[in-house]
């Protein structure tokens, strides 16, 4: 098979989705890929490690996309690029369609089989293709939140681990799961008052195991998300709905109850956000105010660590990508349900129920669209 690994073209955005050794394990396998010259050099990847892993460098994303089958990518496909795609050709990439009805009409447009890095699962349970880089999302949101509570910043000047005689800052965090337990991993290092709130008591018994007297577990209700939250220096959106867009959980009135200068941090941007006054920002405009509070909604965070980022998620897409160029997209998407999942568009149908429902479309399960395109070739 043929593969190809354009540049990324989302503002700020310095990953790539393949690295050179992920080139020389395909290659070793019998496929060719193709990468756009420039691709990886923003994580210090030039185009000479591309070459002596054995892949072929290509000056443009129109030779990329125009040439191969199987286009891996990092972020979804912007724009300029979706008109790039192909009837038939297969895009592996984050997506986010649940609140991105343009992109989701431009995929089902280009007729391409477009698979979710973001809504693949593992035979345990979980997210393996998300969960590495919402380690770094949850991780950066406490980074970014300390910086924002800066007074240059906008914030109130607070420092979230205090110091002698001086209490911490009060950090709250909505979802236990990859995104706020790692986010509670640094704000418990710098020394905050930590409160991690979710639903799953079974969450909160496993997070109370890890961490044990160093955060407060809560649960999640109405009353106990504007508790902690009026009262909280920085507050973590970080709950996740696979495919489907995120539940809001602070509304615009709620800001008035705040303190002026704390910190909303909304990680669950990608998938609409979970507070009502949250909107995508990008690394070259982070953060905005409304009622005193300031917002910082980037929806790639982890392009700011594009190296780290970089190893961290091809790590995980590696297998995935093996498997689609041994076997062919449809026998690997038939071989494995995991995959299978990833699927969000197949040849203009949308298989993914939370996207289907969230945009108005029919709603066509993975199996039988796979089987009745085989058909029809």
């Amino acid at each position: 098979m043929l593969v190809g690994v354009p540049k990324e073209t989302k503002n700020n955005e310095y990953r790539v989705g393949m690295t050179p050794s992920g080139v020389r394990e395909l290659v070793g396998h019998g496929h060719r890929v193709l990468v756009q010259s420039d691709a990886g050099i923003g994580v210090g990847l030039a185009d000479k490690h591309y070459t002596e892993a054995g892949a072929e460098v290509v000056m443009s994303a129109s030779e990329v996309f125009g040439q191969a089958e199987l286009i891996v990518k990092v972020k979804e496909p912007q724009h300029q690029e979706l008109g790039l795609l192909r009837p038939g050709q297969i895009l592996f990439a984050y997506l986010h369609l649940a609140p991105d009805p343009e992109q989701t009409k431009g995929l089902i447009t280009a007729d391409c089989v477009a698979i979710a890095y973001e809504t693949v699962t593992a035979s345990g349970g979980g997210l393996p293709l998300l969960a590495p880089m919402s380690q770094v999302a949850g991780r950066m949101s406490i980074q970014a939140g300390a910086t924002c509570l800066e007074k240059s910043h906008g914030g109130a000047g607070v420092l979230l681990g205090g110091v002698p005689g001086v209490a911490a800052g009060r950090v709250v965090i909505f979802g236990g799961g990859v995104v706020g337990c790692n986010a509670a991993q640094m704000a418990v290092g710098l020394g905050a008052d930590v409160t991690v709130i979710d639903r799953s008591l079974e969450r909160l018994a496993y997070l109370d195991a890890c961490f044990g007297n160093r955060i407060h577990t809560i649960h999640s209700t109405a009353a106990a998300i504007e508790e902690y939250a009026f009262a909280a220096d920085l507050v973590v959106g970080a709950v996740l709905v696979p495919g489907a867009a995120t539940p809001k959980f602070l509304a615009r009135s709620h800001l008035a109850h705040m303190r002026p200068g704390s910190v909303l941090v909304d990680v669950a941007i990608d998938q609409g956000g979970c507070f009502e006054t949250s909107r995508p920002t990008t690394h070259d405009h982070p953060t905005y105010i409304v009622d005193d509070i300031v917002h910082y909604c980037v929806a790639n965070m982890p392009g700011a660590v594009a190296r780290t980022s970089t190893f961290a998620l091809t790590n995980a897409t590696l297998p995935f990508v093996l498997a689609l160029a041994d076997k062919g997209c449809q026998q690997a998407l038939l071989d494995d349900a995991n995959l299978r999942m990833g699927l969000n568009i197949h040849r203009g149908e949308v298989t993914c129920f939370p996207v289907a429902t969230r945009h108005g479309y029919n709603y066509v399960e993975p199996l039988t669209s796979i089987r009745s395109q085989s058909a029809v070739g």
